[in-house]
């Protein structure tokens, strides 16, 4: 599995990358489970995890700069389609 953008957050996202490769394999392929609630916590951990981590470096406010940036593009782009 590879590494975590943070390394402080590693141990975590292989407790997550581990339950959903379990889940992914075991039921989501065999049609027995389509939302994957077995992993949910473990990702919200992760994701907390990431979220300080990025924060920590300034990366989060760096995308949402860039967010700001392209907000007219996103709209453009992920509008519906004109009939």
């Amino acid at each position: 599995m590879s590494a975590s953008l943070a390394p402080e957050c590693n141990d975590v996202k292989e407790r997550y990358d581990t339950c959903f490769l379990k889940w992914y394999s075991e039921k989501y392929l065999r049609g027995s489970d389509r939302e994957n609630q077995d992993c949910a916590e473990l990702f919200k951990n992760y994701q907390s995890c990431l979220k300080v981590a990025l924060n920590e470096r300034g990366i989060n406010k760096l995308v949402e700069e860039a967010r700001e940036d392209n907000k007219d593009n996103d709209v453009r782009l992920l509008s519906p389609p004109k009939k």
